[in-house]
């Protein structure tokens, strides 16, 4: 192995030079490979680092300096690429800035780095840590730390406190934009309250406001994350709604709040219902006070039927997970499936505990393939059937039953949370079939609904008022359905109860109807020097001046009061004589008032706020959950302020804190 003599003008190796004077090799590659001979008609290069060769002269053909700079400068050399990392730099890079700044012509073409920004990076680590619920201390790990300075050397691996404070200065970004859409909000806001636990005794109030926004859009975003020391206090709760309202300069705003059953004793919402009528004037009488969440509802429902069919329930959970569990059991299964024709769409389910809706899948697909399973014990002899065929009919009934509910979840599971007009006939299908089944002939029916029914009545009469309100505020059904489903569930009862909505409904117009109005700017009469002008209200119809002591305010009150008499209804009644509108499946109800709220200025103020009442404080796959959230230890250790800095900016930047859903760029 020995270097060239020579090169030609292109800082090649010139084989046929015979001068005694070898010329300087131009090319920055020959820094890190030497030539070695092979024969009279073939060299290669070597590099000098992991001693690679490569193909350089073979006879007549050259194959030129590139791929020999790409084995350095792409750091495909793999011990360039680690003496680079250590050092920062490489010998490659230096020979090309020393070429560059003595003037050569020859440069090496490589990408320009990107420059370092250790406050952007500390930011991103901070977003990192809000997106994915990562623990704060994750900065101190060794395992983090050398991943970071193998990424990039020059950064100085933060402290938690920086983060914090980069996370505190992340939330208060964004929750002053949340602030700026809630700003130019005409409408009223609705809160949600939720609780979340922990293992230790502190419990969590979560309050998430509801609103439509000057696009006429649902909007929906986590307010504050409120520690209960003493959550079993009865003011506990009012103690947070009024915290969220304060904290968000919301005072008078409130239109309805919803309080969960499961943890508000009755003394709790009597304390709470009074405490915000103090606040808002669009309470009606604290019959928008929703007294149990609807997702909880479903699950209630759910986990009670099954409960009270556990034997059989459990007799499938084994016979599935018999199959599910040996993937020879599996194939004797779909053999003998095979054999006997048996059409199957779905395939066999074992459930998650977590999810009373995986339970529901497991037993409709089980239930497909009963006639497989009667003959299992043939083909397997260590299966020991259990299920008879009146099993069979149970799980067929219930479900039906889990059917029932899970159809009514599946709105909560929609891409765009659903505004309150379309948990009415859902609701309404539950409580009639509860309704008809309690009278069933059939005894196993019958003892099954029967508490199912006082569930769902328990959840009815906290709820019915707003549900119904609600669907008289979507014009394809108005008061129309509300008469129908009330006559399925009350029969001679009925027109008592579409009265009480009728009632509500005008007595929550007028509160809207009678709201102050600016005065109007004074009129002058032309021709009367401004000093003698007299405004119009104190001319009497027969063109004579009222005298003072009549009282010109009062009078001008007085006919305030009757005008406000003539319009008051007009445009609610205008409104229910209106024709339905064709029941279309993909409708924008929201839309639809901003459409029209110029003919229903009032009406349209007063559906805006009605139709955004929360009624679930679950959405998505959590509809679903049979376990409450809970929060983990990394974060119940957190300061009070830093917990809810974490899940309040979480919810912003998910949803788009600016009113627009799917901006952020993960989740």
């Amino acid at each position: 192995m020995c270097p060239m003599d020579g090169s030609d003008k292109n800082g090649l190796p010139n084989s046929g030079a015979q001068s005694n004077k070898p010329r300087r090799r131009k090319s920055l590659v020959w820094e890190h490979f030497t030539i070695e001979t092979v024969n009279a008609d073939c060299m290669r290069a070597c590099c000098n680092q992991c001693k690679k060769s490569f193909s350089y002269i073979s006879g007549a053909k050259i194959s030129g300096t590139s791929h020999l700079k790409r084995h350095i400068t792409l750091g495909i050399c793999p011990v360039y690429r680690h003496r680079q990392v250590a050092e920062g730099s490489g010998p490659l890079m230096m020979s090309a800035r020393r070429a560059e700044t003595s003037g050569s012509r020859t440069k090496v073409r490589r990408k320009r780095p990107h420059a370092f920004n250790g406050d952007s990076c500390c930011h991103e680590l901070a977003m990192m840590i809000i997106m994915h619920d990562y623990p704060l201390h994750m900065v101190e790990h060794l395992g983090f730390r050398d991943f970071a300075l193998a990424l990039q050397p020059q950064f100085n691996i933060t402290s938690i406190a920086a983060v914090e404070e980069e996370i505190m200065r992340i939330y208060f970004r964004e929750k002053q934009r949340v602030l700026d859409v809630l700003n130019e909000v005409s409408g009223c806001l609705n809160l949600i309250v939720d609780l979340w636990t922990s293992d230790q005794s502190s419990a969590y109030a979560v309050l998430t406001g509801h609103f439509v926004d000057e696009n006429w859009k649902l909007q929906r975003r986590i307010m504050n994350v409120v520690t209960l020391h003493y959550p079993e206090s009865d003011t506990a709760y009012c103690h947070a709604i009024a915290y969220c309202l304060n904290d968000w300069c919301s005072e008078g705003k409130l239109f309805a709040f919803a309080l969960d059953r499961s943890f508000a004793n009755e003394t709790t919402r009597e304390i709470t219902r009074y405490i915000l009528s103090l606040r808002s004037p669009f309470i009606l009488s604290g019959q928008l006070l929703i007294n149990s969440c609807y997702a909880r509802l479903l699950k209630d429902l759910a986990l009670e039927a099954i409960g009270r069919n556990k034997e059989v329930v459990e007799k499938v959970r084994y016979s599935v997970k018999f199959i599910k569990t040996s993937p020879g059991r599996e194939q004797s299964f779909n053999n003998l499936k095979e054999q006997l024709q048996v059409p199957s769409t779905k395939d066999l389910v074992v459930d998650d505990l977590a999810k009373w809706n995986t339970t529901y899948q497991m037993l409709i697909s089980a239930s497909e393939f009963k006639e497989v399973f009667a003959c299992l014990d043939t083909f397997d002899p260590e299966y020991r059937p259990n299920l008879s065929m009146q099993d069979w009919g149970k799980i067929k009934t219930l479900c039906g039953y889990l059917k029932l509910f899970y159809e009514a979840a599946n709105i909560l599971t929609l891409p765009v949370y659903p505004t309150t007009n379309m948990f009415f006939q859902e609701a309404f299908k539950i409580h009639l079939e509860l309704m008809n089944s309690v009278v069933s002939e059939d005894p196993f029916v019958s003892s099954l609904t029967k508490p199912l029914l006082d569930i769902f009545t328990t959840y009815w009469e906290g709820c019915n008022m707003v549900l119904a309100v609600a669907v008289v505020m979507d014009p394809r059904f108005k008061m129309k359905l509300v008469e129908f489903s009330f006559s399925k569930l009350y029969g001679q009862d009925a027109e008592a109860w579409i009265k009480a909505v009728e009632d509500g409904l005008r007595e929550l117009y007028l509160e809207y109807a009678v709201l102050p109005l600016p005065p109007p700017a004074p009129s002058f009469i032309e021709g009367i020097d401004a000093v003698a002008a007299t405004p119009l209200s104190a001319v009497h119809e027969d063109g004579f001046l009222l005298s003072n002591s009549v009282g010109v305010t009062d009078f001008d009150i007085y006919l305030s009061d009757i005008m406000g008499e003539q319009h008051m209804g007009s445009e609610l009644d205008q409104y229910l004589e209106e024709s339905l509108l064709p029941r279309v499946h993909e409708f924008d109800v929201l839309g639809w008032w901003g459409e029209n709220k110029s003919r229903f200025p009032t009406l349209a103020k007063m559906a805006s706020d009605v139709l955004s009442i929360p009624l679930s404080t679950a959405y998505g796959e959590s509809v679903f959950d049979t376990r409450g959230r809970k929060l983990d230890r990394n974060h119940t250790s957190l300061k009070d302020a830093t917990l809810q800095a974490l899940i309040c900016a979480k919810d912003w930047l998910r949803q788009g804190s600016s009113g627009t859903p799917g901006t952020f760029r993960l989740f």
